[in-house]
């Protein structure tokens, strides 16, 4: 028997409802870590990301903190500088597929998210050493297995190419 179009709405508004409700208990660590940096980011865009809040800041970098998840403004020039623009804007959608991956790893995880891959992820992508060792030998970024999981999940929830 097929789903009817409004039985398929009111599953994926369920789903989100459980969601942020998750996110606001089993993850609030991280959710409450995020709001702080949405606030933070408050004058920038903001869009509902498939239940998440996504914040689009003027930096080149995504972070994932429980509901709320932090991408390139593809719309910025600034942050252009020389890039191809449409290369420049699939590569934020990218990220933002990979950084939604990066809540359901919250979702799974709870109050294990920032130990176990908050700050795994966070040195894989601050610390010179790592920088060094990826630029010098061409290390992919989703080499990490933290990075490689949120792609996984993004791009299987979404069905959607996430960062490679």
């Amino acid at each position: 028997m097929k789903k009817s179009l409004s039985q398929n709405k009111t599953i994926i508004l369920l789903w989100r409802l459980i969601y942020i409700l998750i996110q606001f208990s089993w993850g609030l660590p991280q959710t409450i870590l995020g709001l702080l940096l949405y606030l933070k980011y408050y004058k920038h865009p903001h869009t509902f990301y498939h239940g998440s809040i996504r914040t689009k800041w003027n930096r080149t970098d995504g972070v994932s903190l429980g509901l709320f998840i932090f991408t390139p403004n593809e719309s910025d020039l600034a942050l252009l500088k020389g890039r191809d623009k449409k290369q420049f804007q699939q590569n934020c959608e990218r990220m933002a597929v990979h950084e939604y991956g990066h809540t359901y790893q919250s979702l799974l995880l709870g109050p294990l998210y920032l130990p176990l891959i908050g700050l795994v992820s966070f040195s894989w992508a601050r610390l010179p050493r790592y920088q060094k060792m990826r630029k010098k030998y061409g290390v992919p970024y989703s080499f990490c297995w933290t990075e490689q999981w949120a792609n996984y999940l993004g791009e299987k929830i979404l069905k959607k190419p996430s960062l490679k």
